[in-house]
């Protein structure tokens, strides 16, 4: 995949080093495209302490590592419905937002004991951290997420135990399965989710994701099983785009497909001045910090990311930038993507016609796909010219991807060439690129049936 934008150097940010037995290793997120992710929580977890030797912790809402008093934790997952060779797990650990930190994150271990009892183990009958080491996490700071490299544990269907210790008087506090969406987490990651057989490129993603509700956490579990490259459409995070609303809402969800995400800022990311922790959240990903715009290829396509939060006005830099860079493109076929819609029937948010210039400049070199967020619903556009009338020679056809997790929206009178339309599923939008033509396909979330799909050539 060809970036178009400089690299800088490249800098660690919240997820943890984690120091295995004989080397360091930074765990990254599944981001292969030949590989699929389904997240485990624990069906247990608890710690022990060594001055309450009868007293059991199954119900509390933490699990600590100490070595004064003495404190170990214990954690069992079960994994199941997972084919083919585990490539990658991953143990995923939020330490609480009401701790300081400590100097010692512990140190994790596989246990042979699957049977252990969450609300009947105390210090008296605690079962044996007996395994291999499998990890060790450095210095830790309060409400962050915190990741294990445990691949060399987990080998498929079945239950597995981690015990970790401390040898640091300082305490490490971590959120147990009891508080919700702050749970553990086990990440197992295979190879047998493919490309399509014509090792064509997946591009698939929504806008208006993460907030303290479900949806997010279910529209990433459809993420899990869609290889390819991930696109957000902006208001990544709710209510106001901070790096504690990116670490507590985005980074359980879709956080654990960053690696291999390409981004737009919204609104909302927006609300925190200069959307500094949605550019410091996604880094290099997002483009240049602070301009928020950038282009890259994928197979034949050409990928554009827009900033509809500036200027886009005719002259500006962004409008300037973006007919550059198409005019430098040598791909047959183009789509672009960003926050606020041109076009849309939903009642909360009017069509944004600053916008207008970007979508005159795509259509005069010919771009084929354009896409949205902002209002929080699904909808699909025949191909239209910048002016919203039906152009099937030239025309882009367009959709409102606003359904990445964040509260629906409804629709109010419904535009012109309006061709679908849902306002009560979450779902991801799918796209198959291949060489001269497009697939797309609306997926919606478990329990939900919505479906939407087609095919579209490029000019």
């Amino acid at each position: 995949m060809d970036i178009r934008f400089p690299r800088p150097s490249v800098t660690l940010g919240v997820v943890a080093v984690i120091v295995a037995a004989t080397a360091a290793v930074v765990v990254s997120g599944a981001g292969a495209a030949s590989a699929a992710s389904v997240t485990f929580t624990p069906v247990a977890d608890t710690y022990v302490q060594s001055d309450t030797a009868s007293t059991n912790y199954g119900t509390s809402t933490q699990v600590v590592v100490d070595n004064s008093p003495v404190r170990r934790s214990f954690l069992r997952f079960t994994v199941s419905g997972v084919s083919g060779t585990v490539t990658a797990a991953t143990l995923r650990l939020r330490t609480i937002s009401g701790n300081s930190g400590s100097d010692a994150g512990g140190t994790f271990r596989r246990m042979s004991n699957t049977t252990w009892s969450e609300t009947g183990t105390t210090w008296n009958n605690q079962p044996a951290i007996d395994g291999a080491t499998l990890g060790t996490i450095g210095a830790v700071s309060g409400n962050t997420w915190y990741e294990v490299d445990v691949t060399a544990a987990v080998t498929g269907n079945g239950t597995y135990s981690f015990g970790a210790t401390s040898t640091s008087g300082d305490g490490a506090y971590y959120d147990t399965r009891e508080s919700g969406p702050d749970a553990p987490q086990l990440v197992v990651t295979t190879g047998t989710t493919t490309p399509p057989s014509s090792g064509d490129p997946v591009f698939v993603g929504a806008g208006d994701i993460a907030d303290s509700g479900s949806g997010d956490s279910a529209t990433a579990a459809l993420l899990d099983t869609i290889p390819g490259t991930v696109f957000t459409t902006g208001d990544n995070v709710y209510d106001s785009g901070t790096a504690s609303q990116f670490n507590s809402y985005y980074e359980p969800t879709w956080g654990r497909h960053k690696s291999r995400t390409r981004p737009s800022p919204g609104n909302h990311d927006y609300n925190t001045s200069g959307a500094t922790g949605y550019y410091n959240y996604f880094g290099t990903s997002a483009g240049p910090s602070g301009r928020g715009y950038y282009s890259y290829d994928l197979g034949n396509w050409h990928i554009v990311s827009l900033n509809s939060n500036i200027s886009m006005s005719a002259g500006s830099t962004q409008e300037q930038w973006l007919r550059a860079d198409l005019a430098a493109s040598g791909k047959p076929c183009t789509l672009a993507y960003w926050h606020h819609p041109l076009f849309t029937s939903s009642s909360n948010h009017a069509p944004s016609t600053s916008t207008r210039p970007l979508y005159q400049a795509l259509y005069d070199y010919n771009a084929d796909v354009v896409v949205w967020g902002h209002n929080h619903v699904y909808e699909r556009f025949a191909p239209m010219n910048p002016s919203g009338a039906a152009d099937s020679s030239r025309g882009m056809r367009s959709f409102v991807a606003g359904m990445g997790g964040a509260g629906h929206y409804s629709f109010g009178t419904i535009q012109p060439n309006s061709e679908a339309r849902n306002s009560s599923a979450w779902g991801v939008l799918k796209f198959t690129l291949h060489s001269g033509s497009y697939d797309w396909q609306f997926v919606p979330v478990a329990g939900q049936t919505y479906a939407d799909s087609g095919t579209g050539t490029c000019h």
